[in-house]
């Protein structure tokens, strides 16, 4: 009965979207490595999305709930985000998202 429990149960996405400073998208990718590297209980997996030839972008990040995303903000993570801050053009969109389905790839024969 757990294991159809757990079917049930759905992820969440964090969800950012903006745009970087000229030329700055690169070093804002790095600060964004280091602070999802810090990441452990309920942590998903991260993506980090660059438009081709701009400094927009878009971060998802998976949880398994919301509160281990909070269980998760520490010193340093807190430190990587204010020093990322500058690098934004202007303040990103940010909202979270159920994950309402999930499609795999099927494996290959």
């Amino acid at each position: 009965m757990s294991e159809f429990l757990d079917f049930l149960k759905h992820k969440y996405a964090y969800v950012a979207i903006g745009a970087f400073k000229p030329g700055r998208f690169n070093e804002a990718e790095q600060l964004f490595v280091k602070a999802v590297s810090t990441y452990s209980e309920g942590f998903e997996g991260a993506y980090l999305l660059q438009k081709p030839g701009t400094d927009e972008g878009i971060a998802v990040i998976f949880w398994d709930n919301l509160e281990d995303m909070d269980a998760n903000r520490n010193d340093l993570h807190e430190a990587l985000i204010k020093e990322m801050g500058h690098l934004f053009a202007g303040p990103p969109e940010t909202c979270f998202y159920e994950v309402a389905s999930e499609v795999q790839p099927q494996a290959k024969a």
